[in-house]
């Protein structure tokens, strides 16, 4: 698949304009995936599934049980603290996949995921190549005052800022511990001076989060028909020089843009199919922008480190073929996350700029016409790589077992 086939198969994705979770957008654009990769010679299958789209009113929902938690706090003190926990606790719990509560709230939609299964199930390993379909909402918190900040921050301090983790440590934590303070009978009038400012955070984030819920569907071409694009491009070179003792899926998986929820569904419905020892997770999201990045941990309320193995394998695949790639930690999470919250060896990667993703992320500017074909090429190039090294790192592997197995004593 050259740049050309590239660039036709993302443009063809976000002509399916409004490809949120569980629309029929969606859904069209699955069937059409799964006939690209039957055209390149693969198996593929819709495996369906459903998803809660609502994810930024879920957002707001729990903000508001915290707000109502702290105020209630003041006057009923046991009462109020157990609201604040009862909405931390499933804040933390629906941003790790765990588990969805308050989120179950809220309608359920059909979602799909496309599952391209390896033709070879007796090889040692399984390696799954894995990138999203759908499309997200923009809103104001994406504009670009947002960018402008991101790239002023140094990395370090880009984590602890992310957005959930504001919500969760800078507004639900502060209310819950004043909350038990009410609750154990201290009345200060310092307390209501030091709960206004997580009241505020709260507050400020449930309009942001219902902002989102109004606002549009973006064209989605670095996020992420890029990914798809170069996932698809890197299994038809797979294909042709097929790895030794891999034998290589490919999963699209719907509504990552509303929690990651499709892969979710996938891998807690597979679970028992997979062996978490042998099996590799390279999940690709939104690479025509800048430098391949490959990262070193994720998550929205906490941070989840990736395969330790996979990320050495990284850092190799960069110093022999990709100088210019390189590690990061994002306060957001991919299609990685329900893997490494349940145990399995996956890592991501990303097209950034100094750990900073495409200034038109989220936005309607997100358009087929500003794909980079240098940066495309690279992650087609590493995601490549990476499943050779891979490949090689089972070989290695299957020796030393090889060698350390004893031989059978003479009769």
């Amino acid at each position: 698949m050259d740049a050309r086939a590239r660039q036709e198969l993302i443009e063809g994705l976000c002509a399916f304009e409004g490809r949120g979770p569980g629309t029929d957008a969606e859904r069209r654009a699955a069937g059409w995936l799964r006939q690209r990769l039957r055209n390149i010679g693969r198996r593929a299958e819709i495996e369906p599934t459903y998803v809660h789209p609502q994810w930024s009113l879920v957002i707001a929902l729990h903000c508001v049980l915290a707000i109502a938690g702290g105020l209630l706090a003041r006057e009923f003190g046991p009462g109020g603290f157990a609201l604040v926990l009862f909405s931390a606790t499933s804040l933390y719990l629906d941003q790790n996949t765990r588990l969805y509560i308050l989120r179950s709230l809220f309608f359920r939609r059909a979602s799909q995921n496309v599952v391209s299964p390896g033709d070879r199930p007796d090889a040692p390993a399984r390696l799954v190549l894995s990138a999203h379909y759908d499309a997200a909402r923009t809103g104001w918190i994406f504009g670009p005052r947002t960018d402008r900040a991101a790239r002023r921050l140094p990395e370090w301090a880009r984590v602890p800022l992310g957005p959930i983790r504001l919500i969760f440590w800078a507004g639900m934590v502060p209310l819950l511990i004043i909350s038990a303070l009410h609750a154990a009978g201290v009345d200060a009038g310092a307390l209501d001076v030091v709960q206004l400012f997580p009241t505020l955070l709260l507050l400020i984030s449930t309009f942001l989060a219902i902002d989102i819920a109004l606002s549009d569907l973006v064209p989605g071409a670095y996020d992420n028909a890029s990914g798809v694009a170069t996932v698809l491009a890197a299994a038809q070179r797979l294909s042709t020089d097929p790895p030794e003792n891999l034998d290589v899926w490919v999963v699209l998986p719907g509504a990552e843009e509303c929690n990651t929820e499709g892969m979710a569904r996938w891998v807690r419905a597979h679970r028992k199919e997979l062996d978490r020892a042998n099996t590799y997770f390279v999940n690709v999201d939104s690479t025509s922008f800048g430098n391949v990045h490959y990262i070193a941990g994720e998550g929205a309320v906490l941070n989840h480190p990736t395969d330790r193995r996979l990320y050495e394998l990284c850092e190799a695949v960069a110093d022999a073929t990709d100088p210019g790639a390189r590690p990061v930690r994002i306060p957001l999470h991919t299609d990685a996350l329900p893997l490494l919250a349940r145990g399995f060896r996956a890592i991501s990667l990303i097209g950034a700029t100094d750990g900073v993703g495409a200034p038109y992320y989220h936005t309607p500017e997100d358009t087929p016409d500003r794909v980079d074909h240098r940066s495309l090429n690279s992650a087609v190039d590493f995601t490549v790589a990476l499943a050779r090294a891979i490949d090689r790192d089972v070989t290695r592997a299957a020796d030393r077992d090889s060698a350390a197995t004893p031989e059978p004593a003479p009769v």
